[in-house]
């Protein structure tokens, strides 16, 4: 008999819910938060409320979208962490809700655990999905980690940043910029026009498979602060080739780990999550890497590379497999910590 999930996924700024019959994907919905766009970043209680506006809507059009009715679900996914403790109570709390209303298991998702179970979410009869072992690379706003996988939820993070993530490197990289808020999409866009090798910066020789990203930042900063004094115009001058330059630093400074991780556990099977995993030039660099180190890679499809609530709902489906069900008195957590 078919497990039907529903995941809602609220740990930031994006309102997402989902319906899966087992890991195929019915529907898929996110209700993004333009309030914040004025601030050049997530402000987290204009966030939480605007999950409360949003919440019952994108689940009702998801079940709608579904053509599922609620009474039919298997169990409810949520969120529980790692995020903004704000938006994931109200996730929490919805889910939690309606699981006692529906009489139905509830189950606590882990955000980064889910990124890389997006793998496995069906929506075409021949996706390929990867085989245990496989590496991950983990990377969006406020994580970056080399993950080894040799179960859909026994993960070992091998390497992790010491400090700056790498999607807060290229929002911040932006942001010195002025460039509009969300920065590291608009960092990517400009890239494609510029010259990766226009510009150097400096990267950080951090031991064995960690990273760091706030060197970078600085060397990005005086660089610019020192062209800025002999000409004011600099940045709006050279911003393609700024972008693609510091694009490129990047994603070099991530792939040099990653090919790293795979020589050292003799493991090809390579795949990327997080939200930066939706950069062009990252994917760019992954196809390289299969051609030239006859990598098997996995990358996801652009709507489950950003948070969504698919994702969310897959790893619940995993987790039903198992029994594995979340208790009601559950409290959401801020970080990812021991897990």
């Amino acid at each position: 008999m078919s497990v039907l999930i529903l995941g809602i996924e609220s740990s930031c700024d994006d309102t997402s819910a989902a319906v899966l019959k087992d890991s195929f994907v019915l529907s898929n919905v996110i209700a993004n938060q333009q309030v914040h766009e004025k601030y050049g970043g997530v402000v987290p209680e204009l966030a939480s409320r605007a999950h409360q506006q949003n919440i019952i809507p994108v689940v009702n059009t998801a079940l709608q979208v579904a053509n599922i009715d609620k009474n039919n679900l298997s169990a409810i996914a949520f969120t529980r962490g790692p995020g903004l403790l704000g938006s994931l109570l109200v996730g929490a709390s919805f889910a939690k809700a309606l699981s006692l209303t529906l009489n139905i298991p509830l189950i606590e998702v882990d955000h980064m655990q889910a990124h890389i179970l997006a793998h496995f979410l069906q929506d075409d009869q021949n996706k390929k999905v990867p085989e245990f072992p496989f590496l991950c690379l983990t990377v969006s706003g406020g994580h970056t980690q080399i993950v080894k996988v040799t179960d859909y939820f026994e993960m070992e993070i091998i390497g992790k940043t010491i400090d700056d993530a790498a999607g807060e490197a290229f929002d911040k990289a932006a942001k010195i910029m002025s460039l509009p808020y969300p920065g590291g999409p608009m960092i990517d866009k400009f890239a494609k026009e510029g010259n990766p090798n226009a510009f150097k910066f400096s990267e950080p020789r951090i031991p064995d498979l960690d990273y760091s990203f706030s060197g970078l930042k600085t060397s990005i900063l005086y660089f610019l602060r020192d062209q800025l004094k002999q000409d004011e115009l600099f940045i709006e001058k050279n911003k393609f080739d700024l972008c693609a330059s510091i694009q490129a630093t990047i994603v070099n400074i991530l792939m040099k780990k990653l090919l790293i991780a795979s020589e050292q556990t003799g493991i090809k099977r390579v795949a990327i999550a997080g939200g930066v995993s939706a950069n062009s030039g990252l994917r760019i660099a992954m196809e390289n890497a299969s051609n030239q180190f006859g990598w098997d890679i996995f990358i996801p499809k652009l709507n489950y590379s950003t948070d969504n609530a698919a994702m969310i709902a897959v790893a619940g489906y995993f987790k039903f497999l198992q029994g594995n069900f979340a208790r009601q008195n559950q409290v959401p957590y801020a970080r990812q910590s021991g897990r």
